[in-house]
C-alpha cells in the first residue's frame, strides 16, 4: 500500500478521509500525485467516477479553494452524483467548486465575460425547440426551394451543429457526411445556415453549440483573459476525455495554460461516439499536447470475471491504434462466453428468451439484471417478436420498440389503409406527412374518403386528371400537390397483390419515401436500413391482415400477459438497448447479438481502418457490460442469404469461449411461413424452443467443426470459414 503525508506547501494538516482505506493504490496513485498534466487511463469498470471525486476531495483537503477547482462531465447527472458524493465524504458543502458539463460551464463564464466579445450577457439560451422553429423560419427566408424533399429544419440543425463540433465549414460536413443529398441544394443549405447564424445575432441569443463557440472565442480572442483564467482555475479535470471532440479539445487545452494543472480520464478502448464528432486522437494525442504529462493506468476491474475480461482483452488489443492495458478482474472466476451460431433470426430470438427464463429460474436473476445487446436497432426486430409472444417484459433503453418508430409507422400507414380504407389514423398520418396539408385539410379529406365504399373510388385506377379528382378540385394549389403525391403512391399499391408484402414495401421506398426519410431523418441511413431488414422481416408473410395483426400487437404490447408460476419471481423488465446506448452500464448478464459481417462490424466501414478499429471498441463496449455471464450470438442465414460470423468473432482464440451449438433437429414455430398460422399473443413456456437438453456444449479444445445446419443452401457451412 503507498503511504502518503497530506501537506499544505510546507504545513501539515489532518485529514477527515482515510484515502489508504478508500482507495485501491492505483487510483491512490492518482489522488496524490495528479499535478500538471495527467492522462488516467480509467478501463471499464476500474472506478473512475471514484477516483475524480477522491482526487477533488484531495485538493480540497489540502486547502486548494473550491473556486480554483473545475470538473466538467458530459452530463449534467454525472456533474450532479460527484458533487453529492463530494459534499457527503467532505460531510459540508464545497461551495464555489466549477463542476457541470461543457455548456454548463461555457454559460456561467459567458455570463461573467460576453461584453468582451460583444455579447450582452442577458442572452436567451435557444432550447431543442427554439432552435428548430429558428432554423425554419430562416430556410423560408432563403432562396430554398419549395421542395418537399428539401431537407428539413431537424436535418440542417445537425448539419450545422456537426460543423462546430468539428470546427468545419458546412460545405465540408455536407461532403463528409450527408452526400446523399442533391448536389444543387448545398447553396441553399449554406445560405439558410447564415441566415439562421444572423438571426440569433439580432436577437441576442445563442444556441447549445454557440456556448461552447463563444466560449473559445473568448479564450482565443482575450490573451489577457485567457491567462487570468487560467490562473484563476488552478485545477481542471475532465471527465470522459475520450468522448470529447476537437472544440471541446481546444476549449480545454486554452485553459489548462499557464498553469497546465489539466487531469484527463478516459479510456481510448471506449471512444464510440465518431459519428456526432467525437475524437479519438484527443485522447490519443494527449501526452503529445501536454509537454512531460503523466500517464497513470487504472487496471483493476470491479465489474466483470476474469473469463468475459480475457475475452474483452482478447479482441481490444486487435487495434492499433491504442493505449496498452490490461484488465485484471476482482471478482472471482465463472463460466467462459458463450458462442452461439443460430440457423437465422428467429432461431437466435428463441435461443435468447429461453435463457432468459432459464436465467430467471435457475439462477434467480431478475429480468432487470439481464440485458440484450445489438450494434443497429433493426436487430432486435425478432427479438421483440419472440418477446411478445412469450410474455417477456422488456423496455427499450434510450429508443423506441422496433414498431413504435416514427419510420416504421409511416410505412405500415401504407399497408393499413390496403387492409382497411376506413383506418383514420393510418390517413390522417399520410395525409398530414405531405406538404401543404395541415391538420384541418387532412380532417376534411378524411371526411370524404370516409363516405366511399371502395380504394377505386377514392383512388381511380385509370388516371382522370385534377378535373376528375374531387378532392382536388377543393384545395389549394399546394395541397392539391400533397394529395396526388399520396394519391399516385396509394393507386401503384392498389395494383399490386396486398398479400405480396415485400413488393408493397418496396414500392413505398421507390415512390418517394426514401427521399421523404432523407429529408427528415438526420440518421436516414439508420432509418432505411430499418426499413429494409422489414421487407426482409415481411417476406414470411403471406397475409396482409396477419401481418397488421402481429405487430399491433407487438406495438401495444407491455408485458402484462405472462402471470408468475407458483414461487417465481418475473423480476421489472428485460432491457434491450444499442450498444451505445449502455455505455456505463452494467447487466449480471449480457446478450450481444447479430454477430455476423456486414452488420457487426457495420459494412459501411470496411476499407477504413479508423473506423473498423471504432467497431471494434463498440464491441469491447459491449462485452464489457457484462459482471457474470456473456453469450455471443450470430445467425447464419437471413432469409436466402448466407451470413459469415463477425470479425471480431474470429479473431478471438477459442480458449476464451465455451462453443454451443443447438440440436440439428430444431425448429421455430415463430418463424413465418407460407400457409402458416401463427401469433404474438398469448402463449408461455418453451414453444418449442431451446431447452437444457437441446443446447451441445462443446469442448474448447476440440477443432471448430460442428455439424451444418438443415437450411445449408450452398456448398459450404459458414461457420467454418474463420
Amino acid at each position: 500500500m503507498i503511504k502518503y503525508t497530506l501537506k499544505s506547501d510546507s504545513i501539515d494538516f489532518k485529514s477527515k478521509v482515510d484515502f489508504n482505506k478508500e482507495l485501491n493504490p492505483e487510483q491512490l496513485e492518482v489522488v496524490l500525485n495528479g499535478d500538471g498534466p495527467c492522462l488516467v487511463l480509467a478501463g471499464a469498470g476500474s472506478g473512475k467516477t471514484r477516483t475524480l471525486v477522491y482526487r477533488v476531495v484531495y485538493l480540497l483537503e489540502r486547502g486548494v479553494p473550491a473556486s480554483s477547482i473545475m470538473l466538467v462531465t458530459f452530463t449534467n447527472k454525472a456533474a450532479r452524483e460527484m458533487l453529492e458524493r463530494i459534499n457527503v465524504i467532505l460531510g459540508t458543502d464545497a461551495k464555489g467548486l466549477w463542476g457541470g458539463t461543457f455548456h454548463h460551464i461555457g454559460n456561467r463564464l459567458l455570463r461573467i465575460y460576453g461584453e468582451r466579445i460583444g455579447l450582452a450577457n442577458n442572452f436567451t439560451i435557444l432550447d431543442e425547440e427554439d432552435s428548430l422553429t429558428l432554423i425554419k423560419n430562416a430556410i423560408s427566408q432563403s432562396s430554398a426551394p419549395q421542395d418537399k424533399y428539401f431537407p428539413k429544419s431537424r436535418v440542417i440543425r445537425s448539419i450545422i451543429s456537426l460543423g462546430v463540433n468539428l470546427c468545419r465549414d458546412i460545405d465540408e460536413v455536407i461532403d463528409l457526411k450527408y452526400d446523399n443529398f442533391r448536389p444543387e441544394y448545398k447553396k441553399y443549405i449554406i445560405e439558410a445556415a447564415k441566415i439562421y447564424v444572423e438571426r440569433k445575432k439580432q436577437i441576442n441569443a445563442l444556441d447549445f453549440d454557440d456556448l461552447l463557440v463563444k466560449w473559445n472565442e473568448l479564450m482565443e480572442s482575450d490573451v489577457s483573459l485567457r491567462a487570468n483564467l487560467g490562473r484563476k482555475f488552478a485545477y481542471i479535470l475532465v471527465d470522459e476525455y475520450q468522448d470529447t471532440n476537437y472544440l471541446q479539445s481546444r476549449l480545454i487545452n486554452n485553459l489548462a495554460s499557464p498553469q497546465n494543472n489539466v487531469l484527463v480520464v478516459g479510456d481510448d478502448s471506449q471512444s464510440i461516439y465518431g459519428f456526432r464528432g467525437a475524437d479519438v486522437n484527443n485522447i490519443l494525442d494527449f501526452p503529445q499536447s501536454f509537454e512531460d504529462a503523466k500517464i497513470f493506468h487504472l487496471n483493476t476491474n470491479y465489474r466483470s470475471t476474469p473469463e468475459i475480461l480475457g475475452l474483452a482483452n482478447h479482441s481490444i488489443n486487435r487495434n492499433e491504434k491504442k493505449f496498452e492495458k490490461h484488465l485484471t478482474a476482482v471478482r472471482p472466476s465463472g463460466q467462459k462466453p458463450a458462442l452461439l451460431a443460430a440457423t437465422d433470426n428467429y432461431q437466435q430470438a428463441e435461443f435468447i428468451a429461453q435463457m432468459i427464463l432459464d436465467l430467471q429460474r435457475e439462477n434467480g436473476y431478475n429480468l432487470s439484471e439481464t440485458s440484450v445487446l445489438f450494434r443497429s436497432h433493426f436487430q432486435s426486430l425478432e427479438l421483440e417478436m419472440e418477446l411478445n409472444k412469450r410474455g417477456i417484459p422488456y423496455q427499450m433503453r434510450g429508443g423506441l420498440r422496433f414498431f413504435e418508430q416514427a419510420h416504421l409507422k409511416d410505412v405500415t400507414a401504407y399497408l393499413r389503409i390496403l387492409n382497411n380504407l376506413k383506418d383514420e389514423v393510418a390517413w390522417l398520418r399520410l395525409l398530414m406527412m405531405q406538404g401543404g396539408i395541415g391538420e384541418a385539410t387532412a380532417d376534411k379529406i378524411f371526411q370524404w374518403i370516409s363516405q366511399q365504399t371502395a380504394m377505386q373510388n377514392v383512388i381511380p385506377r385509370e388516371p382522370q386528371g385534377d378535373r376528375g379528382d374531387p378532392v382536388v378540385l377543393k384545395l389549394g394549389a399546394k395541397a392539391a400537390s400533397g394529395w396526388k403525391n399520396l394519391s399516385q403512391t396509394l393507386a401503384r399499391l392498389a395494383e399490386l397483390d396486398k398479400n405480396d408484402l415485400p413488393a408493397l414495401v418496396e414500392t413505398v421506398l421507390a415512390t418517394g419515401y426514401e427521399d421523404y426519410l432523407k429529408a427528415n431523418f438526420e440518421n436516414f441511413s439508420e432509418r432505411l436500413e430499418d426499413l429494409q431488414q422489414l421487407e426482409a422481416f415481411i417476406a414470411g408473410y403471406d397475409n396482409l391482415e396477419k401481418f397488421l395483426s402481429d405487430t399491433a400487437l407487438a406495438e401495444n404490447f407491455k408485458g402484462e400477459s405472462r402471470e408468475a408460476e407458483a414461487g417465481e419471481d418475473l423480476g421489472e423488465e428485460l432491457i434491450l438497448s444499442t450498444i451505445h446506448q449502455a455505455k456505463g452500464l452494467e447487466w449480471r448478464a449480457v446478450f450481444v447479438i447479430g454477430l455476423a459481417d456486414g452488420l457487426f462490424p457495420h459494412a459501411k466501414v470496411y476499407g477504413k481502418p479508423e473506423e473498423l478499429e471504432e467497431e471494434r471498441r463498440l464491441f469491447y463496449v459491449a462485452v464489457t457490460r457484462a459482471k457474470e455471464q456473456l453469450y455471443l450470438t450470430y445467425p447464419l442465414f437471413n432469409q436466402d442469404n448466407i451470413l459469415r460470423p463477425s470479425q471480431f468473432i474470429k479473431e478471438l482464440h477459442s480458449k476464451f469461449y465455451e462453443r454451443w451449438d443447438l440440436e440439428e433437429d430444431f425448429s421455430s414455430p415463430l418463424r413465418p411461413a407460407r400457409n402458416a398460422s401463427h401469433s404474438v399473443a398469448g402463449g408461455k413456456g418453451r414453444l418449442g424452443g431451446v431447452s437444457d437438453n437441446e443446447i451441445k456444449y462443446v469442448d474448447e479444445d476440440e477443432e471448430f467443426n460442428p455439424k451444418p445446419a438443415k437450411r445449408r443452401i450452398m456448398d459450404f457451412d459458414p461457420r467454418l470459414d474463420f
